[in-house]
């Protein structure tokens, strides 16, 4: 090798240290950046030259230097899928418990607001009608607190049905996100793919990627294949949503009300395919899309379902206290008369009303024992303590909402320390190491100066040998 060679490979040594230097203050500078992942100078040393001298004695020589052959991006696909597959599972159990614990809000239970609280008083005034039939304040008392029992149960409907409608929004708006998301993945393939076949470095564009296909997983499940080119595919449901450069999008069909839900459940299905559904295996869509199912024995979607739980204690309450009003007679004489009126072709919950309009149309005393007897008030009083009672109904309501929800919570928070452990585990190999990374500037900052000085060696030998040689003795 000619003494301007080993210039040659001491300027490589400076240009890898500088490479290196350079490559961790990246690192440092994007500690904090999300979805970030650390980077790393390969390089490889470059060998001498064949056939050194003269083909019949070739001599040994020493290499050329050292070649930079990339800056690494130090992610696992493991750990990534890992990440995804957690996100995945925990958007689906995150959004459900979200659903079941307002739901379970919604009940006021236990509590002076509750439904159950106002049953209580709603029998305890029957009490004091059985006490004071004649009287016209306890009566009314009595037709107003049932009045406030039927809004509760109304308002609890109607809470209900406007939860729903906020989640059929929300998933309009996971499909926007999720179509978005498939569009930029598709763009940012074209871009890594035309980067990495020109010899550059795409490790920024690969981060933004990563990121997005982990959204999608959280949005809509799926899966990840990498491709020789550089591309990533993205299959949610069994089809690929990004293939390539080129991504299709989804749509959000069905009904728009909860009445309607029955009929025409709420589905995500492929724009290009109409009808055909998206077989989505997790994420936060199939989550909000299990909430909006329609009810089906208690097996179906919890909103319709606690909806229709709401239905069916209005009628219960209906038809218990009507029986026992009906057996009851009036003061002035009427029999076979209704406390409760609920609309025909209507849901219980919403059209549940009280009939009689003052105390006089209270059904207070048995037939035939006079005006002023409260024997049929008394019994009434005493529905509540049934084995059959609406009470009971409402309780058993309750309890089920109740350990629906704390399943559906603890369910959330498993999946959530599997998604942080997840995360964990992928940080500690693509995170940055602020310590780590000072010392790997250390590190190139002595090969730098080692190389530097290697050159500075060999610019004073040369300068000997161009300037002084020849010179002794004159």
């Amino acid at each position: 090798m000619s003494t301007f060679g080993s210039l040659n490979t001491a300027f490589t040594g400076l240009s890898a240290a500088r490479a290196a230097m350079d490559t961790a203050g990246q690192n440092i500078a994007n500690a904090s950046t999300e979805g970030y992942t650390r980077q790393r100078v390969t390089s490889s040393s470059v060998g001498a030259p064949a056939n050194v001298g003269l083909a019949a004695s070739p001599r040994p020589a020493a290499g050329q230097g050292v070649n930079i052959d990339a800056i690494a991006r130090l992610g696992d696909t493991f750990l990534d899928s890992r990440v995804r597959s957690a996100a995945s599972q925990g958007g689906y159990a995150s959004t459900r418990a979200e659903a079941l614990a307002a739901i379970e809000g919604n009940l006021h239970e236990p509590g002076p607001d509750g439904i159950s609280a106002q049953l209580n008083t709603f029998w305890a005034n029957w009490g004091d009608v059985a006490n004071q039939p004649e009287s016209p304040a306890t009566g009314a008392v009595l037709l107003q607190n049932a009045a406030v029992l039927t809004s509760k149960i109304s308002a609890g409907y109607t809470a209900l049905d406007e939860q729903w409608k906020s989640a059929r929004g929300t998933v309009d708006a996971m499909a926007f996100d999720l179509n978005t998301s498939a569009a930029q993945v598709a763009a940012l393939n074209g871009q890594i793919r035309s980067t990495l076949a020109a010899g550059g470095s795409a490790n920024e564009l690969i981060d933004q990627r990563s990121m997005l296909a982990t959204g999608i997983a959280g949005l809509a499940g799926g899966s990840v294949r990498s491709n020789a080119d550089g591309t990533l595919d993205v299959v949610v449901g069994g089809n690929s949503i990004v293939s390539g450069t080129s991504s299709r999008t989804v749509t959000v069909t069905g009904a728009p009300r909860l009445d309607e839900a029955a009929t025409t459940p709420v589905k995500l299905e492929w724009a290009d395919r109409p009808g055909q559904a998206v077989a989505l295996d997790g994420g936060r869509i199939a989550g909000t899309l299990s909430v909006l199912a329609p009810a089906s024995g208690g097996n179906g979607g919890p909103i319709a379902e606690a909806a229709k739980a709401y239905d069916g204690f209005a009628a219960d309450l209906a038809a218990t206290v009507n029986a026992a009003h009906r057996a009851g007679s009036t003061r002035t004489g009427a029999t076979g008369t209704d406390f409760f009126a609920i609309a025909p072709g209507t849901h219980p919950a919403l059209s549940l009303t009280v009939k009689p309009a003052d105390s006089t149309e209270l059904a207070t005393g048995a037939p035939g024992a006079g005006a002023y007897d409260g024997s049929n008030a008394d019994l009434i009083s005493q529905v509540g303590t049934g084995t059959a009672s609406p009470d009971r109904l409402w309780s058993t309501i309750v309890t089920g909402t109740g350990v629906s929800a704390k399943s559906e919570l603890l369910r959330s928070e498993l999946a959530d320390s599997v998604s942080a452990a997840a995360v964990q585990s992928q940080l500690s190999g693509a995170g940055v190491d602020l310590d780590e990374e000072n010392v790997n500037i250390l590190a190139a900052q002595h090969a730098y100066q080692a190389a530097a000085r290697v050159m500075s060696a060999i610019d004073e030998a040369l300068d000997i040998l161009i300037n002084r040689t020849g010179i002794v003795g004159r």
